[in-house]
């Protein structure tokens, strides 16, 4: 029986031994590729029928649609034995309830392409299962050796096997069309079964065997992505990016699908910006547009003669100096209106471009006087001692310094520590 707790590509099944669900499908049930959370649980359909449509999924992101004609207590986490083409397969139900039938609109899908629900699982079905999952690497192996032998250009990228082993699918990508009957007979010649080949794009493939992107995280297409638009190197120039292939491509070696999460909001900022062809007809001649900020709101412009110097403008002087060569006038020149840069004094509290802040600095300690208090007491006495000093001899000289005692009235005198001398 499998719960979900053990997230992995294959989809296999956890070593519960039970037929209903564990008690952690809630909360762990949406480890697997393209999870849903279902927020419409608890919601009753208007439609009979939709109510009894289950979503079921299989090996890495594959999932179906099935009908529960016999009602059976089914939730997120069971394993149930469905119809196949030909036989029966095994799968895990992922999804119930109303958030089926959207899913079912979304994707449309008819009526009569939806497959029926059999039984629980039981024990032989499970064992079966497990059995074919085991033999899909060494097949995989054996498939590719034939491609190869027939020189294919074509990549085995997945294989399947459905759990009563009368049927295994193919998945594969190729980047022109293949002839590939050959392959299929000798496939089923050394495999005893019925060979279903599917081609799948490099995006399909990329979310089929999952991985980690260049941003630390599990692949998008892996993880929540289910729809892929198509990207073009558009989307990086509209967001000032470099049109480097190295870091735009993603891991299927086309354009990352996260280029377009941002650009409808470059688009719209992009909209109160002057074209970026733009060319400013000046006192000291042509300035072309070379750059532009879409977080600063502004645009870098350069002479045609002078184009190593680049002068910054705000939107709005670059607007009103094309309005102004529309009407025929030449607008003053971009030195006047550079704005300059305010420098900003950083504070580095945490010492991070200090070379020694590891060091220890011992520092020499003031010497502290805790003979009298801080206070208006100290003060008054530091003034007092200050006029005594000034006008005491010069030829006064003593061995140590007298200790002031300040317990008469405001009175200050000194005690000598030498003993009086008799006579």
């Amino acid at each position: 029986m499998s719960c979900g707790c053990k997230p992995s590509s294959d989809g296999a099944a956890c070593s519960t031994s039970k037929i209903e669900p564990c008690g952690k499908t809630d909360i762990c049930g949406n480890s697997y590729k393209l999870s849903v959370f279902d927020w419409l649980s608890g919601v009753t359909s208007n439609k009979k029928e939709d109510c009894n449509l289950v979503e079921v999924r299989f090996k890495n992101d594959r999932k179906l649609l099935f009908k529960n004609n016999k009602n059976l207590p089914l939730s997120p986490g069971t394993i149930v034995t469905v119809e196949g083409s030909p036989g029966h397969d095994v799968g895990i139900v992922s999804l119930v309830g109303e958030l089926v039938a959207i899913q079912k609109r979304k994707k449309d899908i008819k009526d009569e392409e939806i497959l029926q629900i059999y039984r629980l699982s039981n024990a032989k079905d499970i064992e079966d299962w497990h059995f074919f999952r085991e033999k899909e690497r060494a097949v995989q192996n054996e498939a590719r050796r034939l491609a190869e032998a027939h020189r294919l250009p074509m990549k085995i990228s997945d294989v399947e096997f459905q759990a009563d082993g009368a049927k295994i699918i193919f998945f594969y990508t190729s980047e022109t069309r293949i002839d590939f009957r050959q392959l299929i007979k000798d496939l089923a010649t050394t495999f005893k079964t019925k060979i279903d080949m599917r081609q799948i794009g490099f995006r399909q493939e990329a979310a089929k065997l999952g991985g980690i992107g260049i941003c630390g995280r599990e692949l998008c297409c892996s993880s929540w992505l289910t729809d892929f638009r198509s990207v073009n190197t558009n989307a990086a120039r509209y967001q000032q990016l470099s049109i480097n292939p190295q870091k735009l491509a993603g891991q299927c070696g086309k354009l990352k699908c996260c280029l377009n999460y941002e650009l409808d909001s470059y688009m719209d900022s992009l909209s109160h910006f002057p074209p970026s062809n733009s060319q400013l007809l000046t006192e000291k001649g042509k300035a072309f547009c070379i750059k532009i900020d879409v977080f600063k709101g502004k645009m870098w412009f350069a002479y045609a003669d002078k184009s190593m110097a680049w002068y910054d403008l705000d939107t709005k002087t670059v607007t009103r100096f094309l309005e102004l060569n529309a009407k025929g006038e030449k607008c003053p020149a971009l030195e006047e209106y550079v704005q300059k840069p305010v420098e900003k004094k950083s504070v580095d509290l945490i010492q991070e471009n200090s070379v020694d802040r590891f060091e220890k600095k011992h520092h020499r300690k003031a010497k502290v006087n805790t003979n009298f208090k801080e206070g208006s007491k100290s003060n008054s006495y530091n003034k007092k001692k200050q006029v005594i000093e000034n006008a005491a001899p010069e030829n006064t000289v003593q061995k140590q310094g007298p200790k002031p005692n300040t317990n008469v009235k405001g009175k200050v005198f000194f005690k000598s520590r030498n003993k009086p001398s008799n006579g």
